[in-house]
């Protein structure tokens, strides 16, 4: 698919296309449709990006609730858990995944929302670092940090999605 593809989709089709870039939240694409033509895929991802951005708190918390806890199954769009499995995540030892699990918990109790990273390119050993590490972080810090992980997500989706042309 290209920028020109999507830029002459009808609405419907556009969120048909883009609705899952952001994790269970069509909404963004529903925002944006009537920002077209975008011309490139970088002013698409620019458009999404703002949109989120101008959202309330409640629909910002909303969009990162909507995301699965990393390793598990259960809600997991087939973009996730192609994400996830590239990292690895589907290939924790015993010891791993009680770990993750330990962790993903109590970063959800700590901050009320998952622990969300954007796993393209990383190994499961980072991931688990940084879960570990990103703990020790106040509310307003990790909620700006889940936000830009969440937007690297969708940019990620979107690249794979749409050829440059």
């Amino acid at each position: 698919m290209t920028i020109d593809d999507i830029d002459t989709l009808d609405p419907l089709g556009l969120v048909a296309q883009l609705g899952s870039i952001y994790e269970h939240s069509p909404w963004v694409a529903e925002r944006v449709a009537g920002l077209r033509p975008f011309g490139t895929r970088a002013a698409l991802v620019t458009a999404m990006r703002e949109e989120v951005e101008r959202a309330s708190e409640e629909e910002k918390l909303t969009l990162l609730c909507a995301h699965p806890d990393l390793g598990t199954r259960a809600r997991v769009s087939s973009a996730s858990a192609s994400e996830q499995a590239g990292a690895g995540l589907d290939r924790l030892t015993p010891e791993e995944y009680e770990l993750l699990t330990d962790l993903n918990t109590r970063y959800r109790q700590k901050f009320g929302f998952p622990f969300l990273y954007a796993v393209k390119g990383s190994g499961k050993s980072v991931i688990l670092e940084s879960l570990a590490l990103r703990l020790g972080a106040e509310r307003e810090a990790e909620f700006a940090e889940a936000m830009r992980q969440v937007h690297r997500i969708a940019e990620f989706r979107l690249t794979d999605l749409i050829q440059e042309q």
